[in-house]
């Protein structure tokens, strides 16, 4: 039994008790509990604007917990086996924010794999730190980039002794992952911390015979999206931290650019989301991940889409795969993931997380039944029986090496021109271009624009892929600097 009581939820019950005591509000939000906005109360419910409450000394201030905040942080921590945890209102892509800033500094190397979600390349262009990239292999017949290998981990190492961290996805939005036990130890040895960006990674602290998870694993920080599969309001995250960070530090970064006016509808989301994960989590996902396995094999009998797990394991590139994820490759009837996704949601109802070039991802978490899994296999049959194409002069890849000439932050801050697509090729992009989701950059600032590049984002534009990223909305225009790098 832990030191602390998970069945608490700290901020919630001192809601609850502020809600009883019937407060007048002479302060923020201007809404008054509801009473000057009938419109968002009718939307909302009185239950909910009613503790859409501003910090106050009963219910503890994020920016310096001292009370509920700082109990419901101790919880976490206990629940997620870190050393510290903090509560995160800006979306993980704050967590993943903090964590870069929290180990460099401007000029600083830190080592990754070029399949990161773009926070991490946000807080490169932010600080001035320098990216060492691990190019992950690519599965073409599947078109999603793998796991770093230990070998890239090392060599880039190696190569580069003064870096100061190693980033690693556990998992990536696929549900790969890398052998973060060898990483962290590898990294520790050469004096550099790990980050673990854990977006899609929640499960792995409360499920049964999952992938490791980033605290077990030893690295020193891990950004947890709680609002994935575990549960809570859209935004809410956690951050941890081992015990070789000074929690500190790590808040007064956060407080460089996480709001003053944290939500309370938010906060307490995580506390009620953390408190059901540590009661129920391994009951919860052993039935995740019973309803993906039975996705995955009715998906698999239809014949052309491939529902992928645990076969693809080689113990290096791929040295484990999360089995709640169902992800499925669509070349194998014609149609590029994006289609699929678009048919699913305008024919059929259905909105799936993701559809790329290659595949589609059907998030299933603690929240789906049966019944609806079952709609989603008979409507893949159908689109297969209806919408079928020949395979021929199919796109499969989902990542392109890139060519890095100049820093993140150099190229995002320099002087540059906008070019129309066709002239970019050979200049150096000052800009990002990304399908979202996943939100994996194709291109980022610093990066060399090849005719690769250019083919795929035309690719991907004409498959309907919702491209995000420049400043030009139409994307026929990138920004690029105006002096031809050598």
């Amino acid at each position: 039994m832990g030191r602390y009581n998970q069945s608490r939820a700290p901020i919630y019950e001192a809601l609850e008790e502020f809600r009883q005591n019937r407060i007048v509000p002479f302060d923020v939000p201007g809404h008054k509990r509801g009473r000057g906005n009938p419109e968002l109360t009718a939307l909302l419910g009185q239950q909910c604007v009613g503790i859409d409450v501003n910090s106050m000394k009963p219910l503890d201030n994020l920016c310096h917990p001292v009370s509920i905040i700082k109990e419901a942080e101790e919880l976490a921590a206990e629940a997620f086996g870190a050393a510290y945890a903090f509560l995160m209102v800006g979306g993980t892509t704050s967590s993943v924010q903090s964590m870069v800033l929290s180990v460099c500094k401007k000029g600083d190397k830190i080592i990754l794999p070029r399949n990161v979600h773009r926070s991490v390349i946000n807080a490169l262009v932010l600080n001035g730190a320098i990216p060492i990239y691990v190019n992950p292999d690519m599965d073409s017949k599947l078109g999603i980039a793998l796991g770093m290998k230990v070998s890239q981990v090392e060599r880039a190492i190696l190569e580069n002794p003064d870096a100061v961290a190693v980033l690693v996805n556990n998992p990536t939005y696929y549900g790969i992952c890398s052998d973060l036990r060898s990483i962290v130890k590898l990294a520790h040895s050469h004096g550099m911390k790990v980050l673990a960006d854990e977006a899609h990674g929640t499960h792995f602290y409360f499920g049964k015979n999952m992938p490791v998870s980033a605290m077990a694993a030893g690295a020193d920080m891990a950004s947890v999206s709680m609002h994935k599969s575990g549960g809570s309001l859209t935004q809410s995250s956690f951050l941890l931290t081992g015990p070789h960070m000074n929690p500190g530090y790590v808040r007064q970064i956060i407080n460089l650019t996480q709001t003053t006016s944290a939500s309370y509808l938010l906060l307490a989301s995580l506390d009620i989301s953390r408190r059901n994960l540590a009661l129920r989590g391994k009951e919860e996902f052993a039935k995740v991940i019973t309803l993906a396995e039975y996705a995955r094999e009715e998906i698999n009998n239809i014949g052309g889409y491939y529902a992928y797990t645990a076969e693809l394991i080689n113990g290096d590139s791929i040295y484990d795969f999360d089995k709640t994820k169902l992800t499925v490759n669509t070349l194998g009837i014609g149609l590029a993931g994006i289609e699929v996704y678009d048919l699913l949601r305008d024919e059929y109802d259905i909105q799936v997380e993701l559809g790329d070039i290659a595949n589609i991802l059907a998030y299933i978490s603690i929240g789906d039944r049966q019944r609806e899994t079952e709609r989603l296999v008979s409507a893949l049959m159908e689109i297969k029986r209806k919408y079928s194409k020949d395979t021929a002069g199919m796109f499969t890849q989902e990542y392109i090496d890139p060519k890095v000439a100049v820093s993140p932050q150099s190229a995002f801050y320099a002087e540059k021109e906008a070019l129309p697509l066709a002239q970019t090729v050979g200049r150096i992009c000052s800009e990002f271009v990304m399908c979202y989701p996943p939100g994996i950059p194709i291109l980022a600032p610093g990066e060399e624009i090849t005719e690769e590049i250019l083919q795929y984002i035309i690719y991907a534009k004409e498959k309907g892929c919702s491209m995000t990223g420049p400043e030009d909305a139409g994307i026929n225009y990138l920004n690029v600097l105006k002096e031809v790098w050598a």
